[in-house]
């Protein structure tokens, strides 16, 4: 659990149609309520450096959503792991957490997410890009996503977009 007092100067209120919740950067404590999410939605588990994220907090301390900027070797950085725990979901915790990784890492952001996803994600400046305007990283990912599909999407495309900075 996270105390006001540790986060005080980095604590950020936001009124939700649920309940307020605050946001502030991960620490160590906050890994296994990261991990946890991001296993439960079913996306891509790898790089979760808790140093990297944002976690969003309910009132009682409880971890209800998760955010991180991803470096990449080839360079690219990409808006990823972002989670909210299903009871809320529809809140704004995701656009709060959305907006805040995009204030603190300035410049080019990619990000994969599933097709459905596409208008939520154009509403932050996000745009679907094919394999010509993408990175190595990202150019091999959606090939592997082609050729083999990704575990939990089904049927559904996995997207590539790109928010210039």
């Amino acid at each position: 659990m996270h105390s006001t007092k540790t986060f005080s100067s980095l604590l950020t209120p936001h009124a939700s149609l649920l309940t307020e919740f605050s946001l502030h950067p991960a620490t160590a404590a906050d890994a296994p309520a990261i991990r946890s999410l991001v296993y439960a939605a079913r996306i891509n588990p790898t790089g979760l450096e808790w140093r990297r994220f944002v976690v969003a907090c309910s009132p009682d301390g409880m971890v209800i959503g998760c955010g991180q900027a991803k470096p990449h070797r080839d360079g690219s950085r990409e808006l990823a792991s972002i989670v909210v725990a299903p009871a809320w979901r529809g809140n704004g915790v995701a656009r709060v957490m959305i907006e805040h990784l995009i204030d603190i890492n300035p410049g080019p952001l990619y990000l994969t997410c599933r097709a459905r996803l596409e208008p939520f994600y154009e509403k932050f400046g996000f745009r679907t890009v094919g394999a010509d305007e993408m990175t190595p990283y990202f150019r091999k990912l959606s090939r592997l996503a082609r050729m083999v599909g990704f575990v939990g999407l089904g049927k559904e495309r996995l997207l590539v977009m790109f928010r210039p900075g």
